[in-house]
């Protein structure tokens, strides 16, 4: 990976990442692709399994999601993977949908905000660094989709919204234009020929400066 193509994936600003993790859709699970790219992300940035667990543990994860697999660690290290580890922490996170999105979110604001990769194994760097951008590239790309759909859904609403307020103007302007006939029948149905001639003017007059007369 050339040095101008690094900086194209990663350089976005930490702010723009964040917000764009806010914005994500992902209140009841991580989808397919992000959750694969975290499984296969998280163990390589984590030398040993304590230090996996521990990259869990200060994203918020409660212990009741990975005590298991800690004492698993505990009695015998090699019963169980890296990668596993990390894919049934993830798993875990999925299942609990909604409750769970303060973690989730925390988990990938610690990945996308990793940038000391010295702290991986050596044959590991490389890797790491690429995968934490993919997965930068992965949150831009739903995001641009996700505001894309909140820009539609807006312009639904507005236009629905001006739909509806036409609507109202032109009920408005047939009821207006219903009573002024009526009065007008009333008026000019008078035979009392002084009631007509002491009718007030303003009643009248009043009548043709309204919109649906002028309009």
């Amino acid at each position: 990976m050339t040095q101008l193509l690094y900086h194209r994936l990663i350089g976005k600003p930490k702010q723009f990442l964040l917000e764009s993790i806010i914005h994500m859709d992902i209140v009841y699970h991580y989808p397919p692709e992000l959750f694969q790219l975290l499984t296969d992300t998280i163990p390589l940035l984590c030398r040993s399994k304590r230090d996996l667990l521990l990259f869990f543990r200060g994203a918020g994860v409660s212990n009741d999601l990975y005590s298991d697999l800690a004492i698993a660690v505990q009695i015998d290290r090699d019963s169980i993977s890296k990668f596993e580890i990390a894919s049934r922490i993830l798993k875990r996170l999925n299942d609990r949908g909604e409750a769970s999105l303060r973690e989730r979110r925390e988990v990938l604001k610690r990945v996308v905000e990793f940038e000391d990769f010295s702290t991986c194994w050596p044959d590991d760097q490389l890797k790491a660094k690429g995968l934490v951008s993919e997965v930068r590239r992965v949150i831009n790309v739903k995001d641009s989709f996700t505001r894309m759909r909140q820009e539609r859904e807006r312009e639904k609403r507005k236009s629905k919204e001006k739909y509806e307020k036409e609507i109202k103007r032109k009920k408005k302007r047939e009821e207006d234009i219903r009573v002024l006939r009526e009065q007008l029948y009333s008026l000019f149905g008078e035979v009392n020929a002084q009631y007509f001639t002491s009718y007030p003017a303003g009643h009248i007059t009043g009548y043709f400066k309204r919109d649906f007369i002028t309009s």
